[in-house]
């Protein structure tokens, strides 16, 4: 069952979006505050990235491991494997849903944002430069939606007086926090070279395809 979902578990994103747009469209509007309607765009904003990431185009999991991590060797299972991608993936919609819920703590709102932005620049820069490519799975939500939203975030909270250099500094501590408990703490907890949660040959296939399709010419 556990493999079932960890190789799975990414089309699901499509139903989150489907669900949460349905929910601003009827009632989210009326029911939310304003921080609270931009977190919540935020949210659906994972999930795209999330399916762009994993579904379509998708490949993510092997940009992991071969480029961020340089793994040549066991790319397919270490250091990230299906099982710790799930459980990072998973993991972070509980920082996101906590602002959500308590919007009034404008730092946690504010991690998720520097977290919005820290995608951006992993994808819009230091995967596509160890790449050598103009695109990888996640660049384009990052840019279309993380960054103007966190912009907007931002604007707000500073135009209602929200957010001071406190508020900052919190933020970044609990940013820290939230990357070593939902990203490194599960990479290292689960990466093994004889991980049985191995990351699907479609996709590798969608990693060769990206790849083919954006990389940029020398010369």
């Amino acid at each position: 069952m556990m493999k079932w979902i960890s190789n799975n578990w990414q089309y699901f994103t499509i139903l989150v979006v489907i669900v949460l747009v349905a929910y601003m469209i009827l009632w989210g509007h009326q029911q939310l505050n304003g921080i609270q309607v931009i977190l919540m765009y935020s949210l659906i904003s994972l999930a795209i990235h999330q399916f762009e990431e994993f579904v379509f185009p998708g490949g993510a999991p092997i940009v992991v491991n071969k480029v961020s991590f340089q793994e040549k060797v066991d790319y397919k299972h270490y250091p990230g494997n299906t099982l710790s991608t799930l459980i990072v993936n998973m993991s972070v919609y509980v920082l996101y849903i906590l602002a959500l819920i308590f919007p009034q703590f404008i730092w946690l709102g504010l991690a998720t944002m520097i977290f919005n932005l820290m995608q951006l620049f992993g994808h819009a820069y230091s995967i596509n430069r160890a790449l050598g490519a103009w695109y990888n799975p996640g660049m384009i939500t990052s840019i279309v939606l993380f960054l103007p939203i966190s912009i907007y975030y931002v604007y707000y909270t500073y135009h209602f007086h929200l957010i001071n250099i406190l508020t900052w500094i919190i933020a970044i501590l609990v940013y820290f926090i939230a990357v070593f408990l939902t990203i490194t703490l599960p990479f290292e907890k689960f990466k093994s070279r004889s991980s049985k949660y191995v990351i699907s040959d479609w996709q590798l296939e969608r990693y060769t395809k990206v790849l083919k399709f954006a990389k940029l010419k020398k010369g």
